[in-house]
């Protein structure tokens, strides 16, 4: 080859070769300072598509936990409340049952239906407080429960409404019920024992839909999980072996800085043939 001041192909060899290493080194500093090995389009076009579209499924499955949240905490609200009732209901029948003694004074009588009437009437109060996020499961007006289950929303899981308002489909005991007489009494036992098992057939329907919702909840975040691990690995770096890469580049930095001071300093010899 001949020499010549005016052309070092030796010199741009050695910088192509260091600016190849740069670059190298530039690309696995930038894995190191992100933890990622495709942080965009331009790392890898298919894979960051990818996990975009993954990324996508995750927010879609976070909108289906929280929808699920809502619904377990309205059927726990109204759970709550229907074993209140049936608990009052017990109570109730306790005072029905006395107040069938024909034997009673008025004295005695009064207050006991006193007493009916009080716990009657509390069961209308717990059935209008039995309410979260503004859905009531257990009033006269309820209509059924809707939770999404998909991360598109075109999939939904319906959890039936409850009537346990007095006087209702599943509470006959009405809100004019008393005890004042002995036949009433007997009359109100009679209602009150097929409420209880209106209300116990009502508390199995809410707490099957409760456990189904508890059920998705699990499979949703296990899947959430499985995804979020899915995309790790496809788009997370390597750490320790970047951490490798990263030693053996500046390395090459190094000796691409010396080729490339020596294949400058070529030139120069050619003095020698002057002097």
């Amino acid at each position: 080859m001949a020499f010549s001041v005016n052309t070092s192909a030796s010199a741009f060899i050695a910088l192509q070769n260091l600016n190849q290493t740069n670059r190298d080194l530039n690309i696995t500093q930038s894995r190191i300072n992100t933890g990622l090995k495709v942080a965009s389009a331009k790392d890898n076009g298919a894979i960051f598509a990818i996990s975009q579209s993954l990324r996508s499924d995750i927010g879609g499955l976070n909108a289906v936990k929280s929808s699920l949240d809502r619904a377990v905490s309205t059927i726990d609200v109204a759970l709550a409340a229907g074993e209140a009732i049936s608990d009052l209901l017990t109570e109730l029948k306790e005072k029905a049952v006395s107040a069938k003694d024909t034997g009673l004074d008025t004295a005695s009588r009064n207050a006991i239906n006193s007493d009916f009437t009080q716990l009657r009437d509390q069961i209308s109060s717990i059935v209008e407080s039995a309410e979260f996020n503004g859905k009531n499961l257990i009033s006269a007006t309820s209509t059924a429960l809707t939770a999404i289950t998909n991360p598109t929303g075109s999939k939904t899981i319906t959890i039936g409404a409850q009537d346990l308002s007095l006087g209702g489909s599943i509470i006959s005991l009405t809100a004019a019920q008393t005890i004042s007489t002995s036949a009433d009494a007997s009359s109100a036992v009679t209602t009150i024992s097929a409420s209880a098992s209106g209300i116990s057939t009502a508390l199995s329907s809410l707490g099957s839909g409760a456990k189904r919702l508890e059920i998705l909840k699990d499979f949703i975040s296990t899947l959430s999980d499985t995804i979020e691990i899915g995309i790790g690995n496809l788009v997370d770096a390597d750490l320790a072996k970047e951490s490798a890469n990263l030693q053996a580049q500046q390395v090459k930095q190094q000796l691409g800085l010396e080729a490339l001071s020596i294949a400058n300093g070529a030139p120069a010899t050619l003095l020698s043939l002057f002097s």
